[in-house]
């Protein structure tokens, strides 16, 4: 395990952190910029969070657990984004949570406490670093977080014992990330696809069909959006140059950010995004771009000049992932709980309200008795050949994500 030392963040970490709370997937709810024209601006003291001042370094761990509870106390504290879970028509209940108390007799306290990976990460790491209760027995972060959180040695190791159903039904591409071999402690919540989106009436009969084709057609010239993600937008030319996101080298770094540069310089790239490539892509200001998965569905259903490509080299796929903090008192309830949504109705059921790849195998004929053309979407249930492009970004190191923060500022401005 790595031990623990306060962050402190570099220029280039800080301005990223920036953009990720002003335009990125940490600005908006997973679901609320395609319910509502506008937002509220979400805080932004996550960004001082890192530098944990009067935080001493901790200990090397390999997970701590505190007595399990979970026999006597039947409750399970879930710390969620927020609109990330399915509601019924009222709002006000959560379906599958409901379902889960009447058949376990387990009450969940569910709370939609995440806006961003930062901003969580502040709130818990002093209890953490300190070795103690964070007062949640499940938290929901996204891949680069989780891997930290690994490497600290600050969440415990799932007994796979009380994981049956999702030892069997977790689907292939998600089952060995390189920052948590064989999931030994953690599991998916959701798949998030990052693919080509293009308005046909923009486009006017132009092709695409890559990466190369936004990046080089002088018929898209000022109108294509690349995303403020580093990992997204790297990964996806990297993909485009024959280069796995899993494996690369510095100097494959530096190639593709020389080619997105050169792209800028000539006026290609129109601008960098995050969620707010929605309004462009369906206005026609951007003809194509690169975009989450989870808002095409969305947008797709809304605007019938609005589809999507996946690029013969690959597409870019991150994770939101389920993790149980050290000295959590419900550690059983928790795992009980993960392995409810890996089970096909419940999971299917999830899936059809958040519209993000489900990473559960054999749900589809569940989720199609509830929304058939969910069913049958890619972006939602990837089929084989889908499943076989997808990649992910490979775990950095703190050195590295300084570095390839700072190319990247330098490139898109920020």
């Amino acid at each position: 395990m790595e031990q623990y030392e306060p962050d402190r963040l570099s220029a280039a970490q800080a301005a990223a952190m920036r953009r990720s709370l002003r335009s990125g997937r940490a600005s908006l709810t997973r679901r609320s910029l395609l319910r509502a024209s506008a937002g509220g601006a979400l805080a932004v003291g996550g960004l001082g969070a890192l530098s944990a001042c009067g935080i001493p370094p901790a200990a090397k761990t390999s997970g701590v657990s505190s007595e399990d509870h979970s026999a006597k106390e039947k409750t399970v504290t879930f710390s969620n984004w927020t609109e990330y879970m399915d509601v019924d028509e009222s709002e006000k209940r959560h379906p599958t949570l409901d379902e889960f108390k009447r058949r376990t007799g387990i009450t969940v306290k569910y709370t939609e406490d995440i806006n961003d990976n930062v901003e969580f990460f502040g709130k818990i790491k002093p209890q953490l670093a300190a070795g103690q209760d964070t007062g949640r027995d499940l938290i929901c972060v996204t891949d680069w977080l989780a891997a930290r959180l690994i490497r600290f040695g600050w969440v415990q190791k799932l007994d796979p014992s009380n994981l049956p159903h999702a030892f069997a039904n977790l689907s292939q591409q998600f089952r060995s990330p390189d920052w948590d071999p064989g999931r030994a402690y953690s599991y998916p919540w959701t798949g998030i696809s990052t693919v080509i989106a293009y308005n046909k009436k923009a486009l006017d009969g132009v092709e695409v069909k890559s990466v190369s084709d936004l990046l080089d057609n002088p018929k898209l010239k000022g109108r294509v959006g690349f995303l403020s993600e580093m990992r997204d937008s790297v990964g996806m030319t990297l993909l485009d140059m024959g280069k796995d996101p899993g494996s690369f080298t510095d100097d494959d770094f530096d190639a593709a950010i020389a080619r997105l540069q050169k792209a800028v310089d000539q006026g290609q790239i129109r601008r960098f995004t995050g969620n707010d490539y929605t309004s462009d892509l369906t206005k026609g200001d951007f003809a194509a771009c690169l975009a989450w998965a989870g808002d095409v569905v969305q947008l797709k259903a809304d605007s019938p000049d609005v589809d999507f490509l996946i690029p013969d080299s690959g597409y870019m796929t991150s994770t939101d992932n389920l993790l149980v903090p050290n000295k959590a008192r419900h550690k059983t309830n928790a795992e009980r709980l993960i392995d409810y949504y890996f089970e096909p109705k419940p999971a299917a059921q999830l899936a059809a309200y958040i519209n993000y790849v489900c990473p559960v195998d054999g749900v589809k004929a569940e989720l199609a008795e509830i929304d058939e053309d969910a069913a049958n979407n890619p972006l939602i249930i990837p089929d084989q050949e889908m499943a076989a492009k997808s990649r992910a970004f490979r775990s950095l190191s703190s050195k590295e994500e300084t570095a390839y923060e700072e190319k990247f500022a330098k490139l898109t401005g920020a």
